[in-house]
C-alpha cells in the first residue's frame, strides 16, 4: 500500500521562501528511492509555513529516503531556517478515484 506523510513546516519569519527553494531541487535519488510525489507549497494566509505532500511507495521507504546523502544535506541546510513548530499526518493510502 502507498504511505502519504503531509505536513507543514513553520519558518523563522522571512525564510519561507529559502525552504521552499531547499525542498524543491531536483532530486533524481527520491524517486529511486520509492517516492511517488512530493510537492511543495505555501499559503499567503501563513507566511512562515510551507506545507509538504508526499507519497511513497512504503512507510519504509520514507524511513530510508532519510538516509540518503541528498536528503540529509537538504535536512543540514534546512534546519536552520526551521521555527521548530511542525505538524501533520501521516497514514496508508486506501484508495484513490483517479487509478485503479
Amino acid at each position: 500500500m502507498t504511505f502519504a506523510n503531509v505536513g507543514t513546516l513553520g519558518t523563522k519569519p522571512g525564510k519561507r521562501d529559502e525552504v521552499v527553494a531547499i525542498l524543491t531541487r531536483r532530486n533524481p535519488q527520491l524517486e529511486s528511492a520509492g517516492c511517488l510525489l512530493y510537492e511543495v507549497g505555501t499559503n499567503d494566509d501563513e507566511p512562515d509555513t510551507v506545507f509538504v505532500a508526499e507519497l511513497w511507495t512504503s512507510a519504509e521507504a520514507h524511513q530510508a529516503s532519510l538516509s540518503l546523502d541528498t536528503v540529509r544535506e537538504a535536512i543540514a541546510e534546512a534546519m536552520p531556517l526551521l521555527s521548530g513548530q511542525m505538524g501533520g499526518d501521516r497514514f496508508t493510502v486506501a484508495g484513490s478515484p483517479l487509478r485503479g
